[in-house]
């Protein structure tokens, strides 16, 4: 993050800026320990064999040329050998991740939001972000509504009639159909580094329950 690129923040003002990779980059938490060590951090994850998936949709929808989801995923096919060293399914291992951020800044510090209930709540994950921020519970469900053909909820100024905001072209892609043996696999892969997430976070996101039957979002 350079200076030269973010706006002055004015007395009463609170600045924030997003970059998903600043989670799985190294060298980042020192880094922005050194730039503001009291900040807040807020952190979405969802269900990483979903998130995988998102991620492979987005690869495809710019290079449909790349190998099939099933290929990529594995070392070795038949013996079951997960590549964790493929970025898709690297990001999703977020016990490994976290404990980087951990060194240098308190859980106190962090926010975690369920990107499932980001989806199916997002007035109660905002609600909560609001109270981590210490701000006043300005955002609520009158300002979002669900958007059906993308499959997430839009923003909306309920004081006036400007368009809603909703997510861009990018999002909202249907995802492709993977083989139901390679989700298994994945879901045993992710399992106690979920676990172990869920231990060092103190929250359980419930990402088990999809193994039993539930079906993840078909949408990235």
């Amino acid at each position: 993050m350079s200076w030269d690129l973010m706006p002055s923040t004015l007395e009463g003002q609170i600045t924030m800026e997003k970059t998903p990779s600043y989670f799985v980059t190294n060298g980042a938490p020192k880094r922005i320990h050194s730039m503001a060590k009291d900040i807040k951090l807020i952190i979405v994850v969802r269900n990483p064999v979903t998130r995988a998936i998102s991620d492979y949709t987005q690869t495809l929808s710019k290079k449909p040329e790349i190998p099939a989801f099933e290929v990529l995923a594995f070392k070795n096919r038949t013996l079951g050998l997960i590549d964790a060293s493929w970025s898709a399914l690297r990001i999703g291992i977020y016990a490994l991740h976290l404990e980087s951020w951990l060194q240098y800044f308190p859980l106190s510090q962090m926010h975690f939001v369920s990107g499932e209930q980001l989806i199916v709540d997002p007035a109660g994950e905002m609600a909560k972000v609001q109270d981590f921020l210490g701000l006043k519970r300005i955002v609520t469900d009158k300002h979002f509504y669900f958007n059906k053909t993308k499959g997430f909820p839009c923003l909306k100024k309920p004081e006036d009639s400007s368009t809603p905001r909703c997510l861009g072209k990018s999002k909202g892609r249907t995802h492709p159909k993977i083989d139901p043996d390679v989700i298994r696999r994945l879901h045993k892969f992710y399992r106690p580094f979920n676990n172990m997430f869920y231990q060092m976070t103190g929250q359980n996101f419930q990402w088990e329950i999809e193994e039993v039957g539930e079906t993840p979002s078909s949408r990235d």
